[in-house]
């Protein structure tokens, strides 16, 4: 049985909101301690006048998280989502020691290195050598064994040419490849990465995906808050959804990524461009309204369309849509001859029906567009009007990186000598 790298119990964090507290210094702690005991002496003799507002539960505060348990074994990758605000980045600084929980309990079994934010841990005026031996030591490892990642870390991050210049100076890119490559590359028994991958290039990204791979394959353990969906399906085996500071849902990653999804709003009402309104239903074969889609089932869309005048001809097109923006499939109704709508029309609904053959993208978004047939300019477009988790537990074993589509194929061997 693994052992338990971390365990949260009860975790909670609280803050004030619309007020700053100054920094205490050294006089006040000592006059604070010199008139406690009679302050304590009158508080005992006059009722509490605080406001409502001014107690610890008033409407001053919030609670970022709030009883959060989990446990997570050694060598897991877990993916942490949610809405923003849902307290993600708060739970890695508790677990970062950045900062302490208002509330319960965090252990830590292990080295941590994390990336919370780009150049976390950095001191601009040090150089970027100086800080890889920096961040090194406050890791525990000794000189030696940074000597030893020195030339791999240099070489990932791609700062040859300014390792010896003040970090003050890199651009942001810099500044965050050499964080990445020091944080994953300095063996640390746990690694959390937080949305900072965003900042890089889509080159970087991949690279940075490929690292964090292969650090759980090392048997490390991995923490990785994203809002790319489809970079949390691919590297992440378990995945915790937290929305408003609680846990949702603590399971298979996908299934998390199914519930977040299921949860965000839908643009179904917002479908309307002048005289024009569209209805748009996803569903599955059942009738049922579908947020992952699942290999080797169909994919049910209804389109139904007002106008308030009337329409000559019209088409729906429909387009799919990667997490990088990258086109999967499209379809246009007036290319299927028998879906044609001939004449005027003021209302009209068609059906598409969709099936997954093994598409390669963790996460799909959802263009449409209405327009005349053969007719190129659209009367309206609408983007990005819903979003669907993809499911490819069956046909991972057709799927090639960087591919979109997965066919399924058998090979055979025909002749083979020696």
């Amino acid at each position: 049985m693994s052992e338990v790298a971390i365990r949260c119990e009860g975790l909670g964090k609280q803050y004030r909101i619309g007020k700053r507290e100054r920094y205490r210094t050294l006089r006040d702690t000592l006059t604070d301690a010199m008139y406690a005991p009679f302050r304590r002496i009158r508080s005992a003799f006059q009722p509490s006048s605080l406001p409502a507002s001014q107690h610890p539960n008033g409407d001053d505060t919030i609670w970022a998280l709030k009883d959060v348990s989990f446990e997570i074994k050694q060598g897991e990758v877990v993916g942490i989502i949610g809405r923003n605000g849902a307290g993600k980045s708060t739970l890695l600084k508790i677990l970062s020691r950045i900062t302490e929980p208002t509330e319960g309990t965090a252990e830590i079994h292990g080295r941590v290195g994390s990336l919370l934010e780009v150049g976390t841990g950095f001191h601009p005026e040090l150089t970027g050598r100086e800080n890889i031996y920096l961040n090194g030591a406050i890791l525990g490892m000794r000189k030696a064994e940074i000597g030893r990642n020195f030339d791999e870390i240099v070489a990932f991050a791609e700062v040859e040419q300014f390792i010896d210049t003040p970090v003050k100076h890199y651009s942001s890119g810099m500044y965050m490849r050499l964080a990445f490559a020091v944080a994953a590359h300095l063996e640390p028994e746990i690694l959390l990465v937080d949305e900072v991958l965003a900042v890089g290039d889509l080159a970087f990204q991949k690279k940075c995906l490929g690292k964090m791979s292969d650090v759980a394959k090392e048997g490390r353990t991995v923490l990785f808050v994203s809002h790319n969906l489809a970079a949390v399906g691919r590297l992440c085996t378990r995945g915790i959804y937290l929305a408003e500071g609680r846990i949702a849902y603590d399971g298979l990653a996908q299934s998390a990524i199914g519930l977040y999804v299921k949860q965000l709003p839908t643009a179904e009402a917002a479908l309307t461009y002048r005289d024009l309104s569209l209805q748009v239903l996803f569903e599955d074969e059942h009738g049922s309204r579908i947020t992952v889609w699942q290999y080797n089932s169909d994919l049910i869309v209804q389109v139904y369309v007002n106008s308030q005048e009337a329409l000559r001809d019209p088409a729906i097109d429909l387009a799919f849509y990667s997490e990088s923006g990258v086109r999967v499939f499209a379809v246009q109704s007036d290319r299927l001859d028998e879906q044609m709508i001939r004449g005027l029309v003021k209302q009209f609904s068609l059906e598409f029906a969709f099936r997954n053959i093994g598409i390669a993208c963790d996460l799909l978004t959802v263009d449409i567009g209405i327009r005349a047939n053969k007719d190129p300019r659209y009367l309206a477009w609408w983007q990005r009007i819903e979003t669907l988790a993809v499911s490819l537990s069956e046909a991972k074993q057709y799927c090639v990186p960087e591919t979109l589509v997965c066919v399924p194929c058998q090979v055979s061997i025909l002749d083979f000598a020696r």
